[in-house]
């Protein structure tokens, strides 16, 4: 889970700096377990608690960001024009980082790890990086260049009704960068999880939102809005900059056999499995440019209602998924060394929970959505009329969250053992096909409210859709068993959310509004949920509360 560098026992590491062994356990950072030995229960646990940390402080910084851009730019046609090139980051993030190439290369980088554990010859994962390192980061290099020229074309095909294109265009342009930035950085970041080092990966996200605030508040009165465009482009080269020192570590170490003179054959990435994930990836993503197409019609400010509610609805979902981060090597591994039952039940253990996580907190998002945007952007150029368009659809989008989360969890099934299969990216089409009627067919009478329908009918399809395909086609889970256990804490969210809804619109500030809703959807979701036997309540309500007290604690000190 932690950094680890060659040096002398009995110490162990974190980051970068050497501690010693008592000293990292009082930081809370557990030590890691032998590279090849399946890792225990306590350490899951504490990876997860130590990627989720740094994940809401990424989170909060993503807010303070948010709210930067609201209060420095509002949510006009310059904010719109910025969100347009935001794009290109949002889908390098997703192909490159968090979704696409990672599922390729942690499956490809746990059989090289499985391979190296039985003594094969050489170093089967510095072949591996030998083998697909320089392909890749020239084939980053040509999209990245190949987007800058035709920024142009691209803004006209993702938003034709523009006023005025030109600030889009610059934007893009800048941003073509992190084609090259986020492709390293996923790269980096999957070769540190197949070896189950969790710590520097978990804080890239911290560093890109530092490059964006600081570049919108040093350089926002000079160049505006493409002032945040250019934060992209610094935060991706911090994205890679905190794992270089890790990435190097991992690779500097010499096994047995290699030492011996033995050397293994390089070899690229199988480019059909290459091929399914990223095409699954452009896919999901593909909602956001269906999304911008066609709000980019209506008054504006839509794009930025669009932007501002899918990042708030989207934290419970990123919260919940923290503990799949952590697993999917884990499962991949498993795959690996042909222990398909302990692959299923880790898959099935992590479905039922990060769908109670994601069920709490879309509940409430319903309940809160007024109070949580006014609290958090309604302030400079962002009015009380932008904060009641926004939590409508913020409501709607709530709807998708479950889909949203089973899609993110199944998918990874799929590709865990590292094989190319095209069934996710069917199920991904048929889902983005539902957004795209559904979206046009609703857009003209509903606006954005609509577009945010179309988006969780589309990704709750998809969901539906790979569960159905899971027995056959991936990990062999107990589907039946899996939406009975799912069907507990639904139940229990949808009477927390009206019952949350009810309290937090009694008078009162904001703040006191907010607090009270909250805790009136967690109460009613505990009980209903431990009346109706969810199972996994009691380790979701610990990673609840852990959540909670960071974020309490970062927000007050």
């Amino acid at each position: 889970m932690t950094d680890s560098t060659a040096g002398t026992a009995p110490q162990q590491t974190t980051g970068t700096t050497s501690v010693p062994e008592p000293a990292a356990a009082s930081a809370g950072t557990p030590p890691p377990p032998a590279e090849h030995a399946p890792p225990t229960g306590r350490f899951l646990a504490r990876a997860t608690l130590l990627t989720a940390s740094l994940s809401v402080a990424a989170a909060l910084l993503g807010l303070v960001r948010d709210q930067s851009l609201a209060r420095l730019f509002g949510a006009g046609r310059d904010t719109d024009a910025f969100l347009v090139a935001w794009t290109v980051p949002e889908f390098a993030a997703t192909l490159l980082i968090e979704d696409g190439l990672a599922f390729a290369l942690i499956p490809a980088f746990s059989m090289a790890l499985a391979r190296r554990a039985r003594g094969d010859g050489g170093d089967p994962v510095r072949s591996l990086v030998a083998g697909t390192l320089p392909r890749l980061a020239l084939g980053f290099a040509a999209v990245g260049a190949l987007l800058a020229l035709a920024a142009p074309q691209f803004v006209e095909a993702l938003a034709p009704g523009l006023p005025d294109p030109r600030p889009a265009v610059d934007c893009t342009r800048i941003t073509a960068t992190c084609v090259v930035s986020f492709g390293l950085a996923g790269y980096c970041s999957a070769v540190l999880r197949a070896h189950r080092r969790f710590l520097a990966p978990a804080g890239i996200y911290i560093a890109y939102n530092v490059g964006i605030i600081t570049a919108m508040y040093t350089l926002g009165g000079r160049w505006g809005v493409r002032s945040a465009a250019v934060g992209v482009a610094a935060g991706g080269v911090l994205m890679v900059a905190v794992q270089l020192p890790s990435l190097v570590r991992e690779l500097r170490r010499r096994p047995a056999a290699e030492a011996a003179g033995t050397r293994a054959a390089a070899g690229p990435l199988d480019a059909p499995l290459l091929a399914t994930v990223l095409l699954f990836a452009l896919c999901r993503q593909s909602q956001v440019l269906i999304e911008r197409f066609l709000a980019s019609t209506l008054p504006a400010g839509a794009i930025s209602h669009l932007n501002y509610a899918q990042k708030v609805a989207q934290i419970p979902m990123t919260l919940s998924m923290m503990l799949c981060t952590i697993t999917f090597p884990v499962v991949a591994r498993a795959l690996a060394e042909g222990d398909t039952e302990r692959a299923r039940d880790r898959v099935e253990r992590d479905l039922v929970l990060a769908g109670a996580l994601v069920l709490l907190g879309a509940a409430a998002v319903v309940a809160c959505a007024p109070q949580l945007i006014g609290l958090l952007f309604q302030r400079g150029a962002f009015t009380a009329g932008d904060t009641a368009a926004t939590a409508g659809v913020m409501r709607v989008y709530a709807l998708g969250l479950l889909g949203q989360t089973l899609t993110g969890v199944l998918v990874r099934s799929y590709f865990s053992a590292g094989r190319a299969t095209w069934y996710p990216v069917a199920a991904m089409a048929a889902g983005i096909a539902a957004t795209s009627w559904i979206g046009a067919a609703t857009v003209g009478p509903w606006g954005v409210t609509g577009i945010a329908a179309a988006n969780a009918t589309g990704i709750t399809l998809t969901a539906v859709l790979l569960l159905a395909g899971m027995r056959r086609r991936s990990v062999p889970v107990r589907t039946r068993r899996l939406l009975g256990e799912l069907s507990r804490p639904l139940r229990a969210a949808l009477v927390a959310a009206p019952a949350g809804a009810l309290v937090a619109g009694l008078p009162g500030s904001p703040l006191a509004e907010l607090a009270a809703g909250g805790t009136t959807v967690t109460v009613v979701f505990v009980l209903l949920g431990r009346a109706l036997g969810a199972r996994e309540f009691a380790p979701a309500l610990r990673l609840v509360r852990t959540h909670t007290r960071r974020l309490v604690h970062a927000v007050l000190r």
